[in-house]
This record gives structure tokens, C-alpha cells and sequence, in this order.
């Protein structure tokens, strides 16, 4: 087996060793010491400068070469020993030699002295000479300039009997190969990092499946040919899968890329420019060519002053979320933004009084991995840089810096930053295709998933590229956590087939850095444009995107579905979450990106919609009618309400505050940008308040709405309008109340509620989702105590909300009597306990 030996380390170990010896020479002045440290630097510095490595050949001989370098140039050693020369005056070791870089069955011509070369194939023969250790030896030296370059050769023995000579290869039968100007470097960490001292970088790159990879090196940004190409040699510069190269930073390349080579070029097919050049998956600064072909680039990012940030650190349970677009949310005109900060990170940060106001503290960010314009943020190239575009100068490096200032900002405004993640597939080119497509890709595994540029996730080099992905998000940009789109495909193992284990899901969730982080699955599916349901393994630490709760909710107020399931999702759903996990980790959505916004899910129900049932309350589209507009209204205002009052994450959705239409489109790439205007319009004016305004209720009752465990059952109690038990499964019942009971204090401590939180009083919610009006007995309170109305979505506005202390229900009756409370058709009430002398 072909072996590669380095000398350096232990050299410089016995310089290192011999100087402090020196140290303890009590005779010497310091002048002496400062002499002879600065002679041990420069050996030190010397011995940095030569590199060894060794061979065997077929029948055994040792073949040593030793590479120095001296000032401007390169001195090569070569020792052959272990081999006999036969007794024929005429026997004799000679070495055919070669130099290449981009194509290594293609030498370079060379002038050197004293020897005679090839004219066609530019090889040189050089005779070995023996030297005082019985070995046999000779020397070659190259101008610096030359450098980086392979030396290639293989040996010849000649002799009388046999003048043409004998070839001698490596035990593995192809010729000895040896870097000059660079070294072999080291096969990690994967990428591109810097040396001990800064001052060389190491190239290190997987492919399993290349026979060849070639280093393709830019010397100017203003060019598609590479300034230089390294034929990387599969013995010297190949460990295992990966590929490695070191090189001096010295030189004045800027950015870098590769190609690969997953069959050898015949005599005919020499193009090597055949293959396209790739990017580097693991490249953390990339740029664009002037072909817009996306390279690795030479400069590291710049350092960032992240003074005294650290993550507010949110309980789950307390998070309310509000899911946006980089670019959409402050790309309109009316966002009054100067044209380099609109639609950036940094247009973000300039709006956070906006979430401040809905009481939002913690914003879900669409996809900011650099992706494909053509196709959208959830079809990714690379998941190691933001998005060129969302930068105020449209540079990668204006968006780095941009996105961890929006970072710092929202952190010292106490609201986290989340990131929905796509690690499941990649856009159709320009990715990690071209690399090793049978290990990042499904090609040739699974016929469902060859075509679509579905990511193998579960392949250990894919693995281990995604996880160091998000490590690198939350130690370099301060990311809070992770929403991972198309979590089903997580689960799916090397072949495609289901895993009940998934080793990648298992490995985020137990790594130490991730582990503090929140990590929330999405099964909706960018391809297919739908969720896929599916029990997902969680280890108690995965939230899930509640997909049922969305539907459960739409079917309710639009009058198809059963009080069962609406009770379900208003306690936590605990038929998804009473697995060891609870209501905390149950994010709940009414209208999300993909689909129809909220203003278009009570305005449109043609048959192409019946996916996203949803009710146009009386008729289809735009409307002057006052009786339809007032219903929709209501059915908004019902939509929030329930979820607010749901135990569970609420995830508001941009632009519904404000009644952002797409004209009924449910398709991405139909949506518009946030139109700040409408924040002032007469919609948007209540929307927002009522948000803020619920947002205070959840937070004032944390007790009951910011719950880590579900509700006791003994502390609530289910209604029909009469005070009935529910018809749970008939699906012509309508209507639906709780009474929420207030737990006692040993309770409130045993359930994890701050000893801080005020006592609770109890509260009753009705849900009317019938088209007439329902007459509900408020449940009986003992002497002392009155019901208060919060919220009844059939009031005018700013009547149909109120603050703590205002609109109290009183009955004109005795207070033996019931009150009864008339709800209007599409409506929901909210109401609290208070003390009657209040």
C-alpha cells in the first residue's frame, strides 16, 4: 500500500527542543539568547519549508524524495534504496521525468540543463548517481516561478543486456507523483481553512466516485478561466474520499472552484475543459463570476462587533412568531426605505417597531440560504451563505454583515431569530451536482427521486455537510433556531425507503450546539406544494409545524367540521404532542406562505381551492356588498382569535395584519410584498390592535395560553349553548364553550408557572361558527364574582375588544338568575372572572 511519510513535524520538534536547551546555559547574556533564538527561528523556519515523502516500487525498493524550498527556488532530493544494481559496468537507475498542473497525461515543455528531453511527450531522462550511504541519488531544481506544479517520473534501470531499460512504477503500478510550490495539505475539515500560522490555505473537498479532481484557481474576478489548475494526484493528494491540497497564501488568487473526473480521458477526449467547474459545498464566502457562476472565494468575512449580544433565550412556551419574507416585507415603496436598505436584512432591523407592536418575540425567516432566483428561496445551491441580494449592496459580503446586524438588533429588541432550513433537495443545477451525484443525490438509487435533485440526508457525507451547516449558522450569524421544510424527507434512508430512526434527525438533536437551539419540522413540500403528514421522531426536543390545526380551524368556520377536533386543537393537540413533548410544541398557523392569505381565505372557494378549504362567506372574489363584507370581517377576526386562545405557538403570517390580497392565488410565486400602507387603512388599523391586544391577553394569561403541559381535565369543562354536553362527532353542531377554571396556587407551581404571574380568575370562550345567532348561559359564579367581556368578534369596532377593566357583563336580574349572552351568526366571545366590587 502506497504510504505518504512527513519529516517536518519531528524536526522542527528537535530544533524546538534543542533551543531550549540552550535557554539553561546560564554563561550565555541575554544577547547571546535573543542571537540564538533568532538562529533556532530560522531553522524552525527552514524546516517549515521542506517536505518529505516516501514510496515503494513493485520489487520492494525504498524511493525517498525530499522537496526544499530556498529562497526562489525548489530543490528536489530523490534517494532510491533496497534496490541492487546488476554487475554490467553499462547498469545503471535512471529517472523520466515530467512537469504538469491542469491535466496530468499532459507534461509541460521545460528548459533544463544537462538533460535531454522528449519533444513530444516533454519527459527527461536523468541519471541516479550513487552517493556515500550507498544509496543512489540525484537533485533537480526549479525556479520559483514555475511553482506550483507536479513532478512526475517513473524509473529505469538500464543495462547492458537490456538498453531500452526496465520500467519501475509504484506498488500501484502508476508513476510517482510529487507536489512542488504546494503540499498534499490534510483531508480535514472539509473546505477551505487556513494553516497554523495563516499563511497557507488548505483546499479539502469530497468526491467518492472522481477518478480525478482538478484545483482551479482565480487570480482576477473579472475572468471565467482560471489564472492556474492543479490536477489533484489520487495517492499524494487523496485521503479515503477527500481530496486536499495546500498552497502558500502568498500568491495572489482570489477565488477557487473544481472539477471533477468520474471516468479517464481517452487519447480522443482530452478537453478538460469538459467538465464544468463546481463550487465548493463547504465554501463560507462565495461570488459570482462574470459568467454569474457562483466560486469559492480567498477572503475571509470580516470580523463583527457583536458587543454584549447574547440570544433572549425564549421559554417555548412563551414564543410568539411572526413569519416573513427578507425581501417582501420591506421591498415596497411604501416601506419608505432608502432603495439599498429596502428588501434587505437591514430593512428588517429598521421595521422591528412593527413586530414590537404585534407583541411578536420571535420572527420565522423565509429560506436566506443562496438560492436560485428563477425558482425561489426554497430551491437552494449552497447552505453556507446568505443570499447575495439581501445585502444593501447586493454582495455577499454586504449580506453577511447585514444579516448579523438585523441579528444583534432583534436580539436587544428580546425577539429571536429562526430560520426555515431546505436541506432536502437543491435547485436542478449549479449545486452540489456534478460533485459525486451518486452520494449527494438519489441518482440511480430511487426512480421517485432520481429526477428531482432530492439530497440523500441520510448519507453520511451529507450528513455531516448539513450539520456543520447549521453550526456554522448559530456560532457565526447567532441563529436561534431552525425550521426544517419537507421534514418527511428526513426520515428517508440511502434508498429512499421510511427510517423510524433517521440517523441525521437523531445527530441534530443530540449535538451539543444544536441541541440549544430550536428545531421545528415542516412537512409541507416545496415540490408538491402540500404537507405530508407523518409521525416524526422528536427525542422530546422537535416542535412540528401543526398541519392539522390548520385545517381543523378552516374547517370549523367555514361550517364542515366536528367540535371534536376543534376542542382538540384549542387544548395543545394532544394527539400529536402527549408523546413526552406537550402544547408548547405545537406551532399553529392559519395561513402561511404557500396558499391563500388570510383576506383570500375568507374571499375565495372556487373548485381549483377545494385544498385549502376555504369559504368566500357568500360570494366569490371582490365584493360591494356590505352583509358579505362584514362576515368576512368577522370570520378574520374569528381566525385570530382562535388562535391566539389555542394553547400552542400562534405563527402570524406577513401582510395578513394588514389584509394583504393575491386575488385568490394559493402559488408562491403569486404573493406581493408587504404594502406598509395598508397598515393605516381602516383594516389594518383594528387587526393590528386586536393582535396586540391578544398577544397581551396570552401573555397576562400565561397560566392558561403559555402552558408547558396541557390542561388538567378537572379544570375544564365543555358546553353546548344550553350548558349540554357537546355533540363531539355530529357534524351539524356549531357551536362550542369551555369554561377554563384557575388553578389553584400549588397547582399553578406544579405546572412550572413563575411564582410571579398574577392569580388566575376563570374564563369562558364561545365559537359560533352557525349562521344564526346563539342564546349561551354564561356558567354560574359563586357570591362575589362577575363575568367581564373581553372580546365578541360580532362588535363594531373598537368595541368588539377590550382592555382589562372595561365592558363588564352585568345581568339586570337577580343574581340567583343565569345570564344568558346572545352571540351573534359567525362569532367568538371571550370572558373573565373578576371580584363584583371591581
Amino acid at each position: 500500500m502506497f504510504t505518504r511519510k512527513r519529516f517536518m513535524g519531528d524536526l522542527v520538534t528537535s530544533a524546538l527542543k534543542s533551543y531550549q536547551l540552550s535557554k539553561i546555559c546560564a554563561s550565555k547574556t541575554s544577547i547571546e539568547l535573543r542571537e540564538a533564538l533568532s538562529t533556532k527561528r530560522a531553522q524552525v523556519d527552514d524546516l517549515k519549508k521542506v517536505t518529505s515523502y516516501s514510496f515503494r516500487t513493485k520489487s520492494g525498493a525504498l524511493v525517498k524524495v525530499k522537496v526544499e524550498q530556498k529562497r526562489e527556488k525548489y530543490s528536489i532530493m530523490v534517494y532510491v534504496s533496497s534496490l541492487e544494481l546488476t554487475g554490467d559496468d553499462k547498469s545503471r537507475l535512471v529517472m523520466v521525468w515530467g512537469v504538469y498542473r491542469s491535466d496530468s497525461s499532459c507534461f509541460l515543455p521545460l528548459d533544463f540543463e544537462n538533460s535531454s528531453q522528449d519533444s513530444q511527450t516533454h519527459t527527461t531522462e536523468t541519471p541516479f548517481v550513487k552517493s556515500s550511504l550507498s544509496e543512489l541519488m540525484l537533485g533537480l531544481e526549479f525556479d520559483g516561478k514555475e511553482s506550483p506544479f507536479y513532478l512526475s517520473f517513473h524509473l529505469k534501470l538500464v543495462s547492458g543486456r537490456d538498453p531500452d531499460g526496465q520500467e519501475m512504477l509504484t506498488h500501484r503500478d502508476t508513476d510517482f507523483c510529487i507536489p512542488v510550490g504546494f503540499t498534499a495539505g490534510h483531508p480535514l475539515p472539509l473546505g477551505l481553512s487556513s494553516g497554523p500560522d495563516d499563511d497557507s490555505w488548505n483546499f479539502a473537498f469530497f468526491s467518492r466516485n472522481s477518478t480525478n479532481v482538478v484545483l482551479c484557481l482565480y487570480d482576477d474576478t473579472t475572468t471565467n478561466k482560471p489564472a492556474l489548475e492543479l490536477d489533484l494526484d489520487p495517492y499524494v493528494n487523496r485521503t479515503g474520499d477527500v481530496w486536499h491540497a495546500s498552497i502558500d497564501n502568498t500568491w495572489d488568487f482570489v477565488r477557487y472552484g473544481y472539477r471533477c473526473k468520474e471516468t479517464a480521458h481517452s487519447e480522443e477526449d482530452v478537453d478538460v475543459e469538459a467538465e464544468p467547474i463546481v463550487l465548493d459545498p463547504y465554501a463560507t464566502v462565495i461570488g459570482k463570476s462574470v459568467s454569474q457562476k457562483f466560486l469559492g472565494s480567498l477572503f475571509k468575512n470580516p470580523s463583527f462587533d457583536w458587543g454584549e449580544d447574547v440570544s433572549p433565550n425564549i421559554p417555548l412556551e412563551k414564543l410568539i412568531v411572526y413569519r416573513l419574507n427578507v425581501k417582501g416585507f420591506t421591498q415596497h415603496k411604501s416601506s419608505k426605505l432608502p432603495s439599498n436598505v429596502a428588501g434587505t436584512f437591514s430593512g428588517v432591523a429598521e421595521k422591528v417597531s412593527h413586530l414590537k407592536t404585534l407583541g411578536v418575540n420571535g420572527v420565522l425567516l423565509e429560506p436566506i440560504f443562496s438560492f436560485s432566483e428563477q425558482k425561489g428561496p426554497y430551491f437552494p445551491f449552497h447552505f453556507f451563505s446568505p443570499m447575495d441580494i439581501y445585502g444593501p449592496s447586493n454582495s455577499l459580503e454586504s449580506a453577511v454583515n447585514s444579516m448579523k446586524e438585523m441579528v444583534k438588533k432583534l436580539h436587544s429588541q428580546g425577539i429571536e431569530v429562526l430560520l426555515e432550513v431546505v436541506f432536502t433537495h437543491t435547485t436542478d443545477s449549479g449545486a452540489l451536482h456534478g460533485i459525486d451525484d451518486s452520494c449527494y443525490y438519489y441518482k440511480g438509487r430511487a426512480n421517485d427521486l432520481d429526477y428531482k435533485s432530492y439530497l440523500n440526508c441520510n448519507y453520511p457525507v451529507v450528513q455531516q455537510l448539513i450539520l456543520e451547516s447549521l453550526r456554522y449558522w448559530v456560532t457565526e450569524f447567532h441563529v436561534d433556531g431552525f425550521c426544517f421544510i419537507n421534514a418527511s424527507s428526513l426520515l428517508r434512508g440511502v434508498h429512499g425507503e421510511q427510517l423510524s430512526r433517521p440517523p441525521l434527525v437523531e445527530a441534530i438533536t443530540f449535538d451539543p450546539l444544536l441541541a440549544e437551539t430550536k428545531l421545528i419540522s415542516d412537512c409541507w413540500d416545496p415540490l408538491e406544494m402540500m404537507p405530508k403528514e407523518v409521525r416524526f421522531p422528536h427525542w422530546k426536543q422537535w416542535a412540528e409545524l401543526n398541519t392539522r390545526y390548520c385545517r381543523n380551524v378552516r374547517n370549523f368556520l367555514r361550517g364542515r367540521g366536528v367540535l371534536s377536533d376543534l376542542a382538540t386543537r384549542i387544548c395543545g393537540s394532544g394527539d400529536i404532542f402527549t408523546d413526552g413533548r406537550g402544547p408548547a410544541f405545537s406551532f399553529n398557523y392559519i395561513s402561511r406562505n404557500s396558499g391563500l392569505s388570510l383576506v383570500d381565505l375568507v374571499s375565495f372557494s372556487g373548485p381549483e381551492l377545494a385544498s385549502e378549504l376555504s369559504w368566500n362567506c357568500g360570494e366569490e372574489g371582490a365584493t360591494n356588498k356590505s352583509a358579505v363584507l362584514q362576515r368576512r370581517l368577522k370570520q378574520i377576526r374569528n381566525f385570530l382569535f382562535i388562535q391566539y386562545i389555542s394553547l400552542g405557538i400562534p405563527v402570524l403570517n406577513m401582510g395578513d395584519e394588514c389584509g394583504i390580497s393575491i386575488k385568490g392565488s394559493p402559488l408562491l410565486e403569486s404573493r406581493k410584498p408587504f404594502n406598509w400602507n395598508l397598515l393605516a387603512s381602516a383594516f389594518g388599523t383594528q387587526i393590528t390592535q386586536f393582535i396586540s391586544f391578544m398577544t397581551s391577553v396570552r401573555e397576562r394569561r400565561s397560566d392558561v395560553f403559555q402552558r408547558r403541559n396541557f390542561l388538567k381535565p378537572e379544570n375544564i369543562v365543555w358546553y353546548a349553548n344550553d350548558q349540554t354536553t357537546p355533540k363531539w362527532e355530529d357534524p351539524t353542531s356549531k357551536f362550542l364553550a369551555l369554561e377554563i377554571k384557575s388553578e389553584s396556587e400549588e397547582e399553578e407551581t406544579a405546572s412550572l408557572v413563575e411564582p410571579t404571574e398574577p392569580k388566575s380568575n376563570d374564563l369562558f370562550i364561545g365559537f359560533n361558527a352557525s349562521d344564526h345567532p346563539e342564546s349561551v348561559i354564561l356558567p354560574s359564579l359563586p357570591d362575589g364574582s362577575k363575568w367581564r367581556r373581553l372580546v365578541d368578534t360580532a362588535l363594531p369596532f373598537p368595541g368588539f375588544f377590550s382592555v382589562e377593566g372595561e365592558t363588564v357583563v352585568v345581568a339586570e336580574e337577580q343574581l340567583q338568575q343565569l345570564i344568558v349572552y346572545e352571540m351573534e351568526p359567525y362569532s367568538c366571545t371571550l370572558f373573565e372572572t373578576i371580584n363584583a366590587t371591581a
